[in-house]
């Protein structure tokens, strides 16, 4: 598939505003994820909840931030207007959650990793593939 300027989809990722995005969605998603893994953190040894579950619920409250943040800095001047915008990012989330709690799971089950831990290497996996999608789908920035 190509654009208007004769591009491969792949290739119109490696751009200097791309990676301007890539970065600005590096920042947003370290506060969004070290606030899901404070709920996280909290639910597991405060309320004794079990991590899997803890995961998902501190997940969700991180996807919220991160498409507030996101919109207004990340993905500037989208013209998806905000209430099918955070639809669609909570879909795209959805496929997000999925991918991190099924590979949190497994790490879990697996491997001697520490739920922290595991938590970190997941989300590596699952906030490029979010951050593709919301680029290319929801806020058609790529």
């Amino acid at each position: 598939m190509r654009d208007d300027e004769g591009r491969s989809a792949l290739s119109r990722f490696f751009t200097r505003r791309v990676g301007g995005m890539l970065v600005r969605n590096t920042v947003v998603s370290t506060a969004s994820f070290l606030l899901g893994l404070g709920v996280l953190w909290l639910l597991v040894e405060s309320a004794g909840m079990g991590e899997v579950l803890a995961t998902a619920i501190g997940f969700i409250v991180a996807q919220t931030l991160h498409y507030a943040l996101g919109r207004t800095w990340v993905f500037r001047g989208t013209d998806r207007a905000i209430g099918s915008g955070y639809l669609i990012f909570l879909l795209n989330a959805g496929m997000g959650l999925i991918i991190t709690v099924s590979m949190f799971a497994a790490l879990l089950s697996f491997t001697p990793m520490h739920y922290l831990t595991a938590r970190v290497v997941v989300s590596v996996f699952a906030g490029l593939a979010m951050f593709a999608v919301n680029a290319t789908f929801n806020f058609r920035q790529v």
